[in-house]
């Protein structure tokens, strides 16, 4: 089968870094840049669709993904 996003990956190998504390610290200053931003950190009952904004947020996900594993094959 060509299209690699249909294949299983294999299971991972001991590797070196502990991603989770990196990931942390993004949300960390994330939320940092979003104070900034708007004036406020991320708060309930904003009037914002919550579902919709996440939502928006995946799909551009996926269309950088798929940009860079696009690019990849270069």
């Amino acid at each position: 089968m060509k299209n690699k996003a249909a294949l299983h990956e294999p299971h991972p190998i001991k590797g070196k870094t502990v991603v989770p504390p990196h990931v942390i610290q993004d949300l960390k200053d994330r939320a940092k840049v979003g104070k900034t931003k708007y004036g406020t950190m991320l708060k309930t009952e904003n009037g914002r669709d919550t579902l919709m904004d996440a939502y928006q947020e995946a799909l551009n996900l996926v269309m950088y993904l798929r940009q860079a594993i696009l690019k990849r094959k270069k």
